[in-house]
């Protein structure tokens, strides 16, 4: 396989007409290597428009990296800035803690798998990026020792983002999840306008796989 054209159609044929269209994002994408952060037998779906497995174990619950277009999708709307702290919760393969570590000053990821932790930190360490730090911890409360934030990420799907994410964002900050369940999600862009102000804005809608330790609605059942 061609790495490198594959790499360029999936940014030209796949996330492009996403209406992905920050030239800053496209060219994170063309350098930083999707495909260092799969495991070996996953790498040749580096760059196929799904999800990709992240462990041996490749199960409909199995910890699966996001889609390269709503990754990058997700990267542009939340507009980073050098000086910004970031929160990500849900650190996979590590991919977008690396993509949101070259945009950022500093990135907080937490990752309640301790295989993925490992996994990330490899990741991490062998493309250079040293200004992220992945934690094992059950991300559904946040940071709040370290809030608060510039922006947060929820790198997966979640019914509703608990209030407790939402307070640990700063003035100006963003916070950016997908919510719903299937057949229904939608990413949503919150932000805070002041200290008891919170906007909400749908973006789009897709699906994603399910961060672990989040609540979920009781379903009735007759």
């Amino acid at each position: 396989m061609n790495i490198e054209l594959a790499r360029y159609n999936m940014i030209e044929q796949q996330i492009r007409p996403w209406d992905v269209l920050d030239q800053s994002v496209l060219s994170l994408l063309a350098v930083v290597k999707r495909e260092d952060f799969l495991p070996p037998s996953f790498r040749a779906l580096a760059f196929v428009d799904t999800e990709v497995p992240l462990t041996a174990d490749a199960g409909p619950n199995a910890p699966r990296m996001l889609s390269p277009k709503v990754e990058a999708r997700l990267l542009q709307e939340l507009a980073v800035h050098k000086h910004e702290r970031v929160l990500e919760i849900g650190t996979g393969s590590g991919f977008m803690a690396a993509l949101l570590g070259h945009k950022a000053q500093h990135v907080l990821s937490l990752e309640i798998n301790a295989e993925l932790v490992a996994l990330a930190r490899s990741h991490l360490q062998r493309a250079g990026v040293s200004n992220v730090t992945v934690r094992q911890a059950d991300g559904t409360g946040g940071a709040p020792d370290e809030a608060p934030f510039d922006v947060i990420v929820l790198s997966g799907s979640v019914f509703k983002v608990p209030a407790t994410l939402l307070d640990q964002l700063k003035v100006g900050g963003r916070l950016i999840a997908i919510e719903g369940r299937q057949p229904v999600m939608r990413a949503v862009l919150y932000t805070r306008d002041g200290e008891h102000a919170l906007r909400s804005t749908v973006l789009f809608d897709t699906v994603a796989p399910r961060l672990a330790g989040f609540a979920e609605p009781t379903r009735f059942v007759f």
